[in-house]
């Protein structure tokens, strides 16, 4: 069970060293500008193996827990499935339901424990490999393996990483299931934290906060919902940011506005926030394409003394998404 790219490093290792009875993933949803039906990634994937695809609206209709019994399969995997499972749903399966979860467990419990890691300036994340109860992450752990974080990694940089390193973990998860060397432990009671669905307004940058803080928070929402400022009235998205070192040619950081534009060079447009600074080495106008700060300096898009403010919030109501999570 899933349905973002993150999960279909473990179906293709699934299909290679397992029999799969059934895939089930979320219904088709509109994307583009077009809005037309997109079907999740893992659909695709099981649809060019040959596999059985189901598409339940809810988990919790009462088919769904019938048609996974009526498979005969021994166990159910589930990877960025986006639910919390019912009851019925894992006692189909004789063994139960195991899950990769992007984080080490009991820390970010929840639907975006990537993002929050790189938002949260973590140096070391990992996958675990949990049995599923009805509860938010709290099952018992089968293993863990730790990950280092990127300097520079944004999110989906790292999801990208994580992905076929959560897949061989099930790989060893399984083995040691079917081996009986595998025991699965409860998770520690200290260390709880938990990584709630991002939203749109979660992309909000404000400069200022310390520049360390900052850059952790752009790249934790790229790619999604992207970071974004106010420039000149518009609300732009930026990319790739830098800490960097103010100097005299510059200016002391510390007598300039949060957000200021101090410079704009090969490091990107070079911004002030409390107590330091940082560079945003791309930026994009709407309905524009990405472009380098230099470029947009160029067209005289951006200048040394704008600034860039906190964007306004977003209509209520805008949807967030999971990956990495249950």
């Amino acid at each position: 069970m899933g349905s973002p790219e993150f999960a279909v490093p473990a179906l293709e290792a699934l299909l290679v060293h397992h029999q799969v009875a059934l895939v089930v993933t979320q219904p088709d949803k509109p994307a583009g500008r077009g809005a037309r039906l997109a079907a999740p990634p893992v659909k695709l994937v099981a649809e060019r193996a040959g596999v059985a695809v189901d598409q339940p609206r809810s988990a919790r209709a009462a088919e769904v827990a019938e048609r996974l019994r009526a498979t005969g399969a021994e166990l159910g995997v589930v990877v960025a499935y986006g639910k919390i499972l019912p009851r019925a749903v894992l006692d189909a399966f004789p063994r139960g339901c195991i899950n990769i979860h992007g984080s080490l467990l009991p820390a970010y419990r929840g639907a975006a424990p990537i993002q929050w890691a790189v938002i949260d300036g973590r140096a070391v994340t990992g996958v675990t490999i949990m049995q599923l109860d009805e509860g938010m992450d709290t099952g018992p752990i089968l293993l863990t393996r730790e990950i280092a974080i990127g300097a520079d990694e944004t999110a989906g940089e790292l999801f990208a990483r994580m992905a076929p390193i959560g897949a061989a973990a099930l790989l060893e998860a399984l083995d040691g299931l079917a081996a009986g060397s595998l025991a699965p432990r409860p998770q520690a009671g200290a260390g709880v934290s938990h990584a709630r669905m991002l939203t749109k307004a979660d992309g909000a940058i404000d400069f200022a906060r310390p520049a360390t803080v900052v850059a952790a928070h752009l790249r934790g929402v790229d790619p999604w919902p992207g970071a974004t400022a106010l420039l000149r009235g518009q609300v732009v998205k930026l990319f790739a940011p830098r800490l960097v070192e103010t100097d005299g040619a510059l200016g002391s950081a510390a007598e300039v506005a949060p957000g200021t534009v101090i410079a704009i060079d090969e490091r990107g447009a070079v911004v002030v926030c409390r107590g330091g600074a940082l560079a945003v080495r791309e930026l994009q106008l709407p309905a524009r394409r990405r472009m380098t700060a230099r470029e947009l300096a160029g067209g005289r898009a951006i200048a040394v003394g704008d600034v860039l403010a906190a964007p306004p919030p977003p209509p209520v109501g805008d949807a967030g998404v999971a990956a990495g999570g249950s």
